[in-house]
């Protein structure tokens, strides 16, 4: 129920007959149908009571009349209740003493299906959609009837027809009302409770043309699948069975059997087989992160190998199309699904309390992390959002989706590039910034190997003058996104990238003491997918063309990550380090699991397109590139490992150097960089990290290195090369 009052907004009116008139009609209606979720109407004027309890009868009225038959049908079993009421009371004596007694309750079988007529219309019995009743609807049911049988009760009194009155027949009509009502409503869902037989589906000619289904799970997911099954008359899918761990064998779920766990999948396929019941596709409806069981991780294993397709529900609060029928939908298990973690738990509140009505600045807004940092940003209600980026179709684009996603929220987009000292010195002096996120660099190895100079510019001495212009205009902190390539560099990209650590970690301790301190911190993470130039796209586009999908070494392992959920979990550590001084000095690394093989992710992309690794698709080695390591690490060997208290990070805390020496080695190299002098830069690199070796690339079967396949993390915008 609504209490919106039309046109201005007036003065509340003192409480009047009219508003206890409402509330009473209000308590009375909650009486009836139960209890609601809106709540007690305001203050409102005589006039507007009127109109809201009109409405309301209109749509009672409407509600009956839109289900006649079924309120013809209840009436009747009103009466019918009240007749075998009668009937069976009489039974029971075997005769009524007074012969007047027989016709005196007779005349009062009207009374009660006038109460019926009444109050049913009153109560939830025509507001419901029965398809989906649930038992708290049932129990609406026993309250309509119960309501009708006290008011039945209330006429005898009134009536002064209770004397002689056989009281027991009230409890045999009300016992006999309830299953009647009930039973009337179960109609709808007579089509669900039928088993899974083929010749219910009128549109199956054959039952060669069901496909057998094995799911695996037997929770809530499971329940939701197999109900909207049984709803959807046109579907081919026939369950053949379930493989849960926690269900017994020998039960079953919505008539479909438990027939083991999936430690069992290979026996119950065997015992499927022989009883020509071989299921064609797997359906796992265990939530996102029990994909990553040993078992059933065996079972999309032999299912990929088998050739039998793996799918899962899509989510139910998931968005479908304007043209979705409706139906359950099925959608193929992706790698980011393998790759969910069990999600850390996520503290809105710090997250609004470091952000909300503060003024932001992001740089590299438009790459695949910065514009999911935006845009996770924009939904904790930031003063404004000020977005810094180098590439005019990526500054565009963020700015777009912030307008469709977030209308009311202010941003200022500014084309910039971060080696641009005095450009980014107007910016921060003109928005004075609280919160800074610096996730603008160059990150693709291969291309920062060929162009060592730019990667200088933009990964080290673009950060130092982000961090300078966060110190020198008072901000709360800068936040900046690293990478795990840093570790143990063997690449410009990882080198450069240490050194912008390194530097955001002297200023952070340098701020030791001082009255309002600027935090300093870092973020570290491998790589993330869904990202431009990341795997999965790069495969996609492989796989579109027929193949070969090219990797670079059969050994190589990489950490991956989600967008989503790198962002959650750098926005996380940022609001914790800031708020409660966690981490001066260190670096947060996130908890990124296991590393994962590139080979094994060609063969499972493949796979997932339904076809066959090495058979239908090639594996192309095409040889590492420059500065290519065989696996990545989170911690470098000279760091010193810490526990956090944020759930899903680590901390590291680097050998620290002294900011004047750091400052003026960056100036330096700085000149060197802008000078073309690449050699000299990298030996000085190599000076300033003793761990930093260049590493050569094994050459290419080709003879050829083949820059465009790109698998590493998108920290930022790929386009802040000026």
């Amino acid at each position: 129920m609504t209490y919106e009052v039309q046109g201005s907004r007036r003065k509340a009116p003192e409480i009047g007959w009219h508003m206890l008139l409402l509330y009473g009609a209000v308590a009375t209606s909650r009486l009836l149908s139960g209890p609601s979720t809106q709540p007690w109407p305001p203050q409102l004027g005589r006039h507007e009571v009127l109109a809201y309890l009109k409405r309301r009868i209109r749509q009672r009225l409407a509600a009956v009349i839109g289900h006649s038959k079924l309120y013809t049908a209840d009436i009747a079993a009103a009466a019918l209740a009240y007749t075998l009421a009668v009937i069976v009371r009489i039974g029971i004596d075997g005769h009524i003493a007074q012969p007047l007694s027989t016709a005196h309750i007779a005349v009062f079988g009207p009374y009660f299906v006038l109460c019926a007529a009444i109050l049913f219309p009153a109560t939830c019995l025509y507001s419901r959609n029965w398809r989906y009743a649930t038992v708290s609807d049932l129990f609406g049911v026993a309250r309509a009837a119960l309501v009708v049988t006290l008011a039945f009760v209330g006429v005898l009194f009134a009536l002064d027809g209770v004397a002689g009155f056989p009281r027991s027949i009230v409890v045999i009509a009300l016992l006999l009302l309830m299953p009647m009502l009930v039973a009337l409503r179960l109609r709808s869902k007579v089509e669900e409770m039928r088993s899974f037989a083929p010749n219910r589906r009128a549109v199956v000619e054959d039952e060669k043309d069901l496909i057998p289904v094995l799911l695996i799970g037997a929770d809530d997911g499971a329940d939701i699948y197999l109900r909207a099954l049984q709803r959807d008359d046109s579907s081919r899918h026939r369950p053949v069975g379930i493989l849960c761990k926690d269900a017994p064998q020998g039960s079953n779920l919505r008539g479909v059997p438990v027939l083991g766990t999936p430690g069992d999948f290979s026996a119950v396929l065997a015992d499927l087989e022989q009883r020509d019941m071989r299921p064609r596709q797997i359906v796992v409806t265990n939530p996102v992160a029990g994909l990553t069981d040993p078992q059933i991780k065996r079972v999309m294993e032999t299912s990929d190998r088998l050739g039998i397709a793996v799918s899962r529900p899509a989510p139910a609060v998931e968005l479908r199309s304007g043209k979705s029928t409706g139906a359950m939908e099925l959608r193929p298990i992706e790698l980011t699904d393998l790759l969910e973690r069990p999600q850390a738990a996520l503290d809105k509140e710090a997250l609004r309390r470091m952000i909300e009505g503060r003024r932001v600045v992001v740089t590299g807004a438009g790459g695949s992390i910065g514009s999911e940092l935006t845009l996770q940003i924009a939904s904790f209600a930031p003063t404004e959002i000020v977005l810094i980026e180098s590439t005019e179709f990526n500054l565009y684009q963020i700015d777009l989706d912030l307008s469709e996603k977030y209308p009311a929220q202010k941003r200022v987009p500014y084309l910039c590039n971060v080696r641009d000292r005095a450009r980014l010195d107007a910016v921060f002096s003109a928005h004075r910034p609280e919160l800074v996120f610096h996730a603008a660099a160059l990150k693709h190895v291969p291309m920062v190997e060929l162009n060592p100079c730019e990667g200088i510019l933009t990964n080290a001495i673009g950060t130092m003058n982000v961090a300078e212009a966060t110190r020198r205009y008072g901000a709360l902190a800068m936040v900046q996104i690293s990478t795990d390539k840093v570790v143990n560099a063997t690449s410009m990209m990882g080198a450069t990238k240490r050194l912008a650590e390194l530097y955001c970690q002297a200023l952070d301790l340098s701020q030791k003491g001082s009255e309002r301190p600027t935090r300093f911190m870092t973020v570290r993470f491998g790589n993330v997918l869904g990202s431009s130039g990341s795997l999965i796209p790069l495969f996609q586009r492989q796989l579109a063309r027929g193949g070969p999908l090219t990797i670079t070494d059969l050994e190589m392992k990489r950490f991956f990550m989600t967008i989503r959920e790198a962002v959650e979990l750098t926005l996380q550590a940022s609001a914790h380090g800031l708020e409660r001084q966690l981490g001066q000095g260190e670096i947060f690394v996130l908890d990124m699991g296991e590393p994962i093989k590139i080979v094994d992710m060609a063969r499972r992309m493949i796979r997932l397109a339904g076809l066959r690794p090495d058979i239908d698709v090639k594996i192309k080695v095409v040889g590492r590139r420059p500065g290519e390591k065989l696996f990545e690490e989170l911690f470098d060997e000279d760091e010193e490992r810490v526990a956090s208290a944020v759930p899903g990070v680590l901390g590291a805390v680097p050998t620290p150097v002294p900011l004047d020496d750091l400052r003026q080695a960056l100036q330096g190299l700085e000149l060197l960089a802008r000078g073309g002098s690449a050699e000299t830069a990298r030996d000085r690199i190599a000076g300033l990290l003793p761990g930093y070796q260049a590493e050569p690339a094994a050459p290419s079967q080709s003879g050829a290195m083949h820059l465009p396949q790109t698998d590493w993390p998108q920290a930022g915008s790929a386009s802040a090369v000026a």
